[in-house]
């Protein structure tokens, strides 16, 4: 049975393989025929669906010059834990007492 399913699958891909190379070269010529009118009418201007920038009211931001770099200082780990979960403390006791008796 194991045969089977592997004939299956073979011809699944082959049959897909060719397939989609045939779809692609049918997608090329759809493309490539609207891109024809998409250029004709200019509708492939970067600009042709936003407002200009004094339009939207945006600002250009200028990147910073200069970065700084902080200096190598060691890290101060936190002197206070958290309190253990009070849930958690009734189980441990609950597994202990389990354990003694």
């Amino acid at each position: 049975m194991s045969r089977l399913t592997q004939i299956l699958q073979n011809l699944y891909l082959r049959v897909e393989g060719f397939l989609s190379v045939i779809w692609n070269k049918f997608a090329n010529v759809v493309k490539s025929f609207f891109g024809f009118f998409a250029k004709l009418f200019g509708l492939t201007e970067s600009g042709y669906f936003l407002e200009s920038d004094a339009a939207q009211g945006t600002k250009r931001v200028e990147p910073p010059q200069q970065i700084e770099t902080k200096q190598n200082t060691p890290v101060e780990t936190p002197s206070n834990r958290r309190r253990s979960n009070a849930k958690m403390d009734y189980y441990m006791n609950m597994a202990r007492d389990i354990k003694k008796g």
